[in-house]
């Protein structure tokens, strides 16, 4: 009896060699017949579902591949949860707070409850997912924002920022993806239902995270720091990007708690200087 984690990209490989019994299987989430013979094959108790299309090299990508992009990040998700909900499993979907877009209405970041605001295509999708999937009882969605991690990859916001050159100065609520990975397995041991915004306590500006940066692993960096809508504006970028800060109520209100990012980058940095 295991649990499945689908999507063999950078959350998924880490979720699978974390999580007690679990075992990594590729394959397209969207085909039914695939993915009831998979959850029997391996006699699924629990499926943590990491597939998606984020894009590459970026969401802007999602713009103009729609078709795959709903598929895997809406249709997917929906035939997941059918087949869980058949064999009685429980089902973690990894969702997003980039849907999410500015100030939160009330102090304290967006709740977990409040509607989304989702400009870029990416986004639509994975808040399409959030609404069909939220109410379901065998369900939870677990949002993350901007991962960070010691260890350098393409999709660690540590790399992603000292390679641009040009870096909003913005406020975001962050995601530390042994943090998340930690979380998860909490999720999928109670089997914890709806959505929980799995971010770390306090807010992080790029510019803090990359003044680190110089000071760990390269005192010669160098990056200009523009306005959000320079973004677009400069065409940097085709679609407006998320900045939000997140409240995570309900996490709390399970008694999880995450180390606050103030706390967990000098460590982070640390280890990704000696790994870079």
């Amino acid at each position: 009896m295991k649990t499945v984690v689908f999507g063999p990209g950078y959350l998924g490989h880490r979720l699978a060699a974390a999580l007690p019994d679990a075992v990594l299987v590729p394959g397209d989430i969207s085909d039914a017949a695939f993915v009831r013979e998979a959850l029997a094959a391996h006699e699924a108790v629990a499926v943590v579902n990491a597939a998606g299309k984020t894009g590459r090299p970026n969401v802007d990508w999602c713009e103009t591949h729609q078709r795959e992009t709903y598929r895997s990040n809406v249709i997917g998700p929906l035939v997941l949860a059918e087949a869980c909900e058949a064999r009685g499993a429980y089902m973690l979907h990894v969702g997003s707070g980039c849907v999410f877009y500015g100030p939160s209405p009330s102090p304290g970041g967006w709740r977990e409850d409040d509607f989304a605001n989702p400009i870029s295509y990416y986004s639509r999708t994975k808040y399409a997912a959030d609404l069909a999937l939220a109410p379901l009882a065998h369900v939870g969605v677990a949002r993350l924002r901007m991962p960070l991690d010691g260890a350098p990859n393409p999709r660690n916001l540590i790399t992603k920022l000292s390679r641009y050159p040009f870096v909003i100065d913005v406020e975001n609520s962050v995601t530390v993806v042994d943090d998340f990975v930690a979380v998860a397995g909490e999720l999928v041991q109670r089997r914890a239902q709806g959505v929980f915004h799995v971010t770390n306590p306090g807010v992080m500006r790029h510019r803090d995270l990359l003044a680190a940066y110089r000071a760990h692993v390269d005192a010669a960096h160098a990056a200009e720091f523009i306005a959000a809508d320079q973004l677009t504006a400069r065409g940097l970028a085709s679609a407006a990007r998320s900045n939000c800060i997140l409240a995570s109520d309900r996490l709390a209100a399970l008694g999880i708690a995450m180390p606050p990012i103030e706390v967990a980058l000098p460590r982070l940095m640390a280890e990704y200087a000696r790994r870079a």
